[in-house]
């Protein structure tokens, strides 16, 4: 039977300094137009990694000459019925590893350490014969329609009520809108249907509720905006993602506390 072989101190040390070169080396790429363009790019995608290893992911990827769209490690993408092909070569990330306590040490203290994990982009991956892969993007279709176009008066008026004016402008591209909480501003697509400046209004004044990047990371600020609609989706699956999220709106304006608690969730995450 055979055993892995012990990693010695001097080998562990060794690829920790190997970790730390190459977040340094990755982190050295913001300082120029393009590395920066790249680390946008891969936080706009990879809204479950940290900075850091999206910084490595921007890094290795465009090294490789790759433009990374999803990445996942070697079982994920078989359980998602694709196969990494051979001679692919990883992306190193790094992973939080809880390590239990030594004998003697305290119980309710776990130490954690970050180990290298390996992930690999969808574009060095193949479908397995015979399986039916999964779809890697949500279901979406563009919002339509002015049904709801009612709801857009009291949800300015919630949203003044915050301190926040809102205004209708022309922006190019899939953005939507946004909100500027220093100049206590939100921005909504002038250019869309009714019923997609309801969806945008009630994300953004959710992040004027302060659900914000700047107490949170993006994916803690991002999952409430988008979860609750998301959430009430998946009890109204008949209906059009934005019915859902007009509902939510409809809620905010009826009990005039709502959103506040979408704030008081993240209040229990770990910053």
């Amino acid at each position: 039977m055979s055993h892995r072989r012990r990693v010695s101190e001097a080998e562990r040390e060794q690829r920790r300094r190997a970790d730390r070169e190459r977040v340094k080396e990755a982190a050295s790429e913001l300082l120029s137009s393009q590395g920066w363009q790249r680390w946008v790019r891969a936080r706009q995608l990879f809204h479950a990694y940290s900075a850091s290893n999206c910084m490595l992911i921007a890094l290795q990827a465009h090294q490789r000459g790759i433009v990374p769209e999803h990445v996942a490690g070697f079982h994920a993408w078989i359980k998602l019925g694709r196969a990494v092909r051979k001679g692919e070569q990883a992306i190193r990330i790094l992973a939080p590893v809880t390590v239990k306590p030594r004998d003697g040490e305290n119980a309710a203290e776990r130490r954690v350490f970050f180990k290298t994990t390996f992930v690999f982009d969808v574009s060095q991956t193949d479908p397995i014969p015979g399986v039916d892969p999964a779809p890697l993007a949500p279901p979406r279709q563009p919002l339509t329609g002015d049904s709801h176009a009612h709801l857009l008066t009291p949800l300015i008026t919630f949203a003044e009520s915050l301190g926040y004016a809102v205004a209708f402008r022309s922006i190019p591209g899939a953005t939507g809108g946004w909100c500027d909480l220093h100049a206590k501003l939100i921005v909504v697509d002038a250019d869309v249907p009714a019923n997609a400046q309801v969806r945008t209004l009630v994300h953004e004044i959710t992040h004027a509720l302060g659900v914000d990047y700047a107490n949170y990371s993006r994916a803690q600020a991002e999952e409430p905006a988008r979860g609750h609609s998301a959430k009430r989706s998946t009890h109204c699956i008949k209906r059009p993602p934005w019915l859902c999220s007009a509902g939510l709106a409809w809620t905010c304006l009826a009990r005039r506390s709502p959103m506040s608690r979408v704030g008081a969730r993240p209040a229990r995450w770990k910053r």
